[in-house]
């Protein structure tokens, strides 16, 4: 078997690295607009109510926040390059088929959770992820997620991140967020509690509590 030559290897490593540090770039521009976008709308809010006030909050690099009605959005931008699988829906489009490093993508995944869970430092709150922005080396981009949230995979290709998409994702993020509603945990799920539980309540609020907590998340038809 013939070995592998240098000019091969150095090709390999120069195509993969360059496309790794374009499609971070690019990552890290869509989370900018985001911020922005996020940033933007907590600024012309015209909410007084401390409760209904809108709040962003840039944590790091790689992690925001924004409140509103008791609800919060967690933004994380991944750090690395993934591809989509074979299997992959988005993988059977002519856009990947003419070029396959267009399947190489990053993420940022917007997660829910309670106000509360940060304002009491409830630890083990649960958060639910509602979409996940994926970002081509050409700035190109489709999201997964729930109702509001989601796109269609034939977009991916078509749709450039700009200014709009990011306020449009912030908005439509926030709607389902307001509509997903917290739910009564099923009776046989919360019958039995310790002592611990309660004392830990008392003094912090810190029962496990999420949107959906008993319920099979998975199987919502949100």
């Amino acid at each position: 078997m013939d070995g592998i030559s240098n000019e091969e290897l150095f090709s390999t490593l120069n195509d993969k690295g360059n496309l790794k540090k374009e499609i971070y770039q690019n990552t890290e521009r869509a989370f900018e607009l985001i911020n922005q976008a996020a940033r933007k709308i907590s600024q012309i809010s015209p909410m007084k109510d401390e409760h209904l006030r809108i709040e962003f909050n840039r944590i790091s690099p790689f992690q925001s926040q924004l409140f509103f009605a008791g609800d919060a959005l967690i933004f994380f931008m991944q750090t690395d390059m993934y591809e989509f699988s074979r299997d992959h829906d988005v993988m059977r489009t002519a856009y990947i088929r003419q070029d396959k490093t267009r399947s190489y993508v990053g993420i940022i995944h917007i997660y829910n959770f309670l106000t509360d869970s940060f304002k009491y430092n409830r630890e083990n709150d649960l958060g639910y992820l509602i979409g996940r922005l994926f970002i081509n080396k050409n700035m190109h981009y489709f999201i997964d997620g729930k109702r509001e949230v989601g796109i269609l995979y034939p977009q991916f290709g078509t749709l450039l991140f700009d200014e709009t998409a990011a306020e449009n994702l912030i908005k439509s993020s926030m709607l389902y967020t307001i509509n997903f509603d917290l739910l009564t945990p099923p009776f046989d799920e919360v019958k039995v509690i310790t002592a611990g539980a309660v004392i830990h309540y008392a003094e912090n609020c810190r029962l496990v509590i999420g949107k959906r907590l008993g319920f099979r998340f998975q199987a919502d038809n949100d």
